[in-house]
């Protein structure tokens, strides 16, 4: 299996306090995920802050439109300083995403590390090719538009 990396980096105008609240509500994912994806979270959160060993159902919208149920868990959590979150089940063979939180001057700095491979061989890497980048970098890119309409910019 190909494994293929996305990252991103963002710095917010808010207290790591502040990014870490909200980044730690796992209810908030929905918000700053494309309405196009359809995105929805199965599981009762009821408020809950994240914790190691989490399980979290959702149904993603990916591909032509059918629903794709979509489980992660909570992996690792460093209060403040990083959380992982893998797929359990879904539409990939593998997916490690690395989320880190570092105070910097007049803000936070955020940083997403994805490490991710394909199903199907040739064919999951002609996917790839062919959509699957692009839909991860929209996604990414969205959210990077969203959190700064959220919460302000806060260029270099």
């Amino acid at each position: 299996m190909k494994v293929y990396r996305i990252s991103r980096t963002q710095r917010l105008p808010i207290s790591l306090d502040e990014a870490w609240s909200y980044f730690s509500s796992p209810q908030n994912l929905q918000e700053i995920t494309p309405d196009d994806l359809k995105f929805k979270i199965l599981t009762d959160l009821s408020g809950e802050k994240m914790y190691s060993g989490q399980i979290i159902n959702y149904i993603v919208t990916p591909l032509f439109n059918i629903p794709m149920r979509w489980t992660t868990e909570i992996k690792h959590v460093e209060e403040g300083k990083m959380f992982v979150d893998e797929q359990r089940f879904g539409p990939y063979s593998f997916w490690h995403h690395k989320h880190f939180f570092k105070a910097i001057e007049g803000g936070v700095e955020l940083e997403d590390v994805v490490d991710y491979g394909l199903p199907l061989g040739l064919l999951g890497q002609f996917a790839h090719w062919l959509f699957v980048e692009k839909q991860l970098k929209t996604i990414f890119e969205f959210r990077y538009k969203k959190l700064e309409e959220m919460f302000g910019s806060r260029k270099p």
